[in-house]
């Protein structure tokens, strides 16, 4: 198993396009990071020398409007959190903002796991197809390999890759942050609410939670690109169909989610697990818990499928 996994790392990484996809986020981070210190946001002032204070308040009561005239429960307890949240910082003399620092920018940052998904569902959808095209799966499937390892091999692969991807964005938009933009000594906690309550968290601790949890859709959708592109042999369709549900399912899931609370099996409504960390979950009655036996379910369809497909295939096709 061990040097199948070697085989396909080496497959991809044979290609230019692994390369120009690795170098267009390094770009990106390298770009961006110029253009906000040339912005020298690194200069805003320190807070607790103005009226932050003051502005908590203030926007606490617009809030507190907002709350008494919504009649959506999903507004609703997105009101009582950020109100709770900002009293919060004015019991215990925190503010909303510091100086702009390496946390900060990697923050920031996160923005680019959608670019690293569109990248992770292309090897998906090509790791599986691609051997149809190059006609080599004859070769692949002959050997006395056990074609269930063989595709295992290939999907723990496009896992490797898509964590290759969050640490090569976490680790360079850090490295790049530090030296334009400095550590603080003692960075503000982030504010959590958890339960009816606020609670303080590292903000390390809450970028690596932020990270991981953010990537939970690029893996669902590269394990459904993989299916498309195990059962269908074409990876143009299941690049096609992956990227279209990226940028769509959820939007269309919210809309339903408006008038039919069916809408909380979609996958993309369970697939955004920050919704339970930084806002309100999208359907009245969801939980973290329900979100990931969902997700569990959509994960045991796309692999069933996939293998069921792949083990069954006949060698000349």
């Amino acid at each position: 198993m061990v040097n199948l996994i070697r085989n396909e790392w080496m497959k991809v990484f044979r290609r230019t396009g692994t390369y120009v996809m690795i170098g267009i986020v390094l770009l990106i981070i390298a770009v961006s990071s110029g253009f906000i210190k040339y912005q020298d946001v690194s200069a805003i002032p320190n807070q607790e020398e103005g009226n932050w204070k003051q502005v908590l308040q203030q926007e606490n009561q617009a809030l507190q409007r907002q709350l008494e005239s919504s009649r959506v429960k999903m507004e609703q307890d997105y009101y009582k959190q950020q109100i709770a949240i900002n009293e919060y910082r004015l019991e215990h003399d925190i503010p909303f903002r510091e100086k702009y620092n390496v946390w900060t920018f990697v923050k920031e940052s996160s923005e680019l796991i959608l670019l690293a998904g569109v990248f992770t569902i292309i090897i998906s959808s090509g790791i599986v197809a691609s051997e149809f095209n190059w006609g080599t799966i004859k070769l692949l499937l002959i050997r006395p390999i056990n074609r269930t390892k063989i595709l295992l091999s290939k999907y723990i692969m496009v896992l490797l890759f898509a964590i290759f991807m969050l640490v090569v964005l976490f680790g360079f938009s850090a490295l790049v942050g530090a030296i334009l933009f400095g550590a603080p000594a003692s960075p503000l906690p982030y504010l959590n609410y958890v339960d009816g309550k606020v609670v303080e968290q590292n903000i390390v601790v809450h970028l690596f939670i932020h990270y991981g949890l953010s990537s939970v859709e690029m893996i669902m959708l590269a394990t459904m690109a993989f299916m498309i592109s195990s059962v269908f042999r074409s990876g143009s369709i299941a690049i096609g169909l992956s990227l279209f549900l990226m940028f769509t399912g959820s939007t269309f899931t919210a809309i339903i989610s408006l008038r039919y609370d069916w809408a909380k099996y979609s996958l993309f409504a369970n697939t955004n697990l920050m919704q339970y960390v930084e806002g309100a979950p999208l359907v009245e009655g969801m939980t973290m818990s329900f979100s990931l036996i969902m997700l569990f379910i959509y994960f045991s369809i796309f692999q069933l499928l996939a293998f069921l497909v792949f083990k069954k295939r006949d060698v000349a096709a």
